[in-house]
């Protein structure tokens, strides 16, 4: 069996309240992006997974997909052992939340694949046991999220009338490092109202609480921002923490970006 594990942008993200679990409280609307990982498990007589593609780092027990696996396979016996293989195409660590996806896609799948007849609202309670964010990719339409961004309710957002450009700069963004530079505050604006702004003024009210902290850090950041506006997107953002930057432009169109930094640019029409 075969899956598409798909990315996110975050438009807007406040940061409101630090929490007694040492979480922080947010506010953002996730977004599902068309940009792709590649997810297979086949039967095998030994269970095993094998990562192929960007930025794949470290022991398989650390990876999110293997911890899907371990964890639906200690709840239903009748998940068998299973060849997985993945081929990484989203960047990792940048802010779009690939890792997360894989884990959650892993959960869909073994739901099909045995027939398992789990709800959505059961498998998003499954997914919140591998990260916060994971919970989004098991429902993958627009959401509306509070909470350390498992408590959702759909947005009414879309964006299929543009095209989306995601620039990935090779720039690691530390998430514990860039909460300790954030000041948490009220959000400046209820981005359960973003379906009644239009996209030509999301520039005056939507915001990312990363993009100054971050931005102090690592300045060329802010420069590809720039970029984007100068040559026409529409609005343009930081993604979570960095260090992606997205622009949304008319159908179509999109930046020539310049920066001293290495960076991958997708294009999705």
């Amino acid at each position: 069996m075969l899956s598409f594990p798909n990315c996110k942008i975050n438009i807007g993200l406040y940061i409101t309240a630090r929490r007694p679990d040492g979480y922080h409280n947010l506010e953002t609307v996730f977004y599902p992006v068309a940009l792709t990982d590649v997810l297979e498990i086949v039967p095998a007589d030994v269970a095993d997974i094998h990562l192929h593609g960007k930025g794949i780092a470290g022991n398989k027990q650390d990876n999110l997909i293997w911890k899907a696996y371990e964890l639906m396979r200690s709840r239903f016996p009748a998940i068998s052992t299973l060849d997985i293989h993945l081929l990484k195409n989203i960047p990792m660590g940048a802010g779009m939340g690939g890792g997360s996806a894989d884990g959650a896609f892993m959960l869909r799948m073994l739901n099909d694949y045995y027939k398992l007849g789990l709800e959505k609202q059961e498998l998003a309670a499954i997914a919140l046991e591998l990260g916060s964010d994971c919970p989004f990719f098991i429902y993958n339409t627009p959401q509306f999220a509070t909470g350390r961004g498992e408590v959702m309710q759909p947005a009414t957002v879309d964006l299929s009338a543009y095209s989306i450009q995601l620039i990935c700069p090779q720039v690691h963004v530390s998430t514990a490092a860039a909460f300790k530079l954030l000041t948490p505050k009220a959000a400046p604006f209820d981005l359960r109202k973003l379906h009644e702004l239009p996209i030509e003024q999301w520039v005056g009210y939507v915001s990312n609480d990363f993009e100054e902290p971050v931005f102090a850090l690592h300045p060329e950041l802010s420069a590809i921002k720039q970029q984007l506006y100068e040559q026409g997107a529409i609005y343009a953002s930081m993604s979570g923490s960095g260090s992606t930057l997205y622009g949304i432009f008319e159908k179509g169109k999109h930046a020539e970006i310049t920066s001293d930094l290495a960076f991958e640019s997708h294009y999705i029409e």
